[in-house]
């Protein structure tokens, strides 16, 4: 049996260190998909991201910045125990705990969309509601049950809104979900419907002197151009604008950041995996 908080080798992140400690940012991989409500296999998307990031180059040319000029180590994938749905946030906390005490920035990579809340526990106990999350999605998320289960990747960040309420959480690209969702938005968060650049150019200004958590959920995408992912939703982003999106956050404080819901078995040629590469990438050079 392996130890708490051990880990699997599933490859590395293209440029990342062999030095934990001289490391700013820690990669980890969260393989659970144990509460998808469509298409399973997102378990799978961490090893598939960092195999895909291996096509890419260490220069942006977006940035002219390179990733040889950031310390970053990728732990590999987290062992988590198939199904215990609470067993394996309890493991994804302790190890975000771990990241934290340690002065180092987490980006985590999933796996289903519930492990934000295994993430954001530990967040929310750092910086309390300085914390600003940034959700970009899809789908809402703010359901307090789904199919009777209060854990699930439909309910994730309604649960991460009552762990602080009156926490700034702003969603960009939501193009589906329940009328009760959006009415509680409307009520208690920031809400964008369908778009992404155009409204975080209108919040910066808000957000630029707090610390920022962001949470990418692959599918505010559309399928076009990410078709591997478990839910997806007709309707979103261009490739490009979700990297004009990460690259308008540039130089902000960004204290950690999850990509989720790549399912490379749902994929078409890896597309989905290259462009989630391409994302992690820009995100390391751009404010990591």
């Amino acid at each position: 049996m392996m130890e708490i908080n051990s880990f699997i080798n599933a490859g590395k992140f293209l440029g990342s260190t062999d030095d934990y400690e001289k490391a700013e940012v820690v990669i980890v991989g969260l393989p659970m998909d144990y509460t998808v409500s469509f298409k399973a296999g997102s378990r799978f998307g961490p090893s598939a991201i960092r195999q895909a990031s291996y096509g890419l180059e260490y220069y942006s040319v977006y940035l002219d910045r390179r990733l040889e000029n950031k310390y970053f180590y990728d732990k590999g994938d987290l062992v988590l125990p198939y199904g215990n749905v609470e067993k394996s946030l309890d493991l994804i906390s302790n190890v975000t705990q771990d990241i934290l005490k340690s002065g180092k920035k987490g980006l985590f990579l999933g796996g289903e969309h519930l492990v934000t809340y295994g993430i954001l526990r530990e967040y929310l106990r750092k910086y309390g509601n300085d914390l600003v999350i940034l959700h970009f999605d899809a789908h809402t998320d703010l359901r307090e049950e789904f199919f009777g289960e209060v854990y699930s990747h439909a309910t994730v960040m309604r649960k991460v809104w009552n762990l602080s309420k009156g926490i700034k959480m702003y969603h960009f690209g939501i193009r589906s979900g329940e009328k009760e969702e959006f009415e509680f938005a409307k009520n208690n968060t920031y809400m964008f419907l369908y778009e992404v650049v155009e409204p975080l150019k209108e919040v910066i200004n808000d957000i630029k002197d707090y610390p920022i958590y962001i949470s990418w959920d692959i599918d505010v995408v559309d399928p076009a151009f990410a078709p591997g992912t478990g839910t997806p939703e007709p309707g979103g982003i261009t490739a490009k604008e979700a990297l004009k999106a990460i690259h308008l956050l540039k130089d902000l404080n960004v204290v950690g950041m999850d990509l989720v819901e790549v399912s490379p078995s749902h994929d078409v040629g890896g597309i989905t995996s290259i462009l989630a590469a391409k994302l992690i990438r820009e995100s390391i050079l751009s404010f990591l």
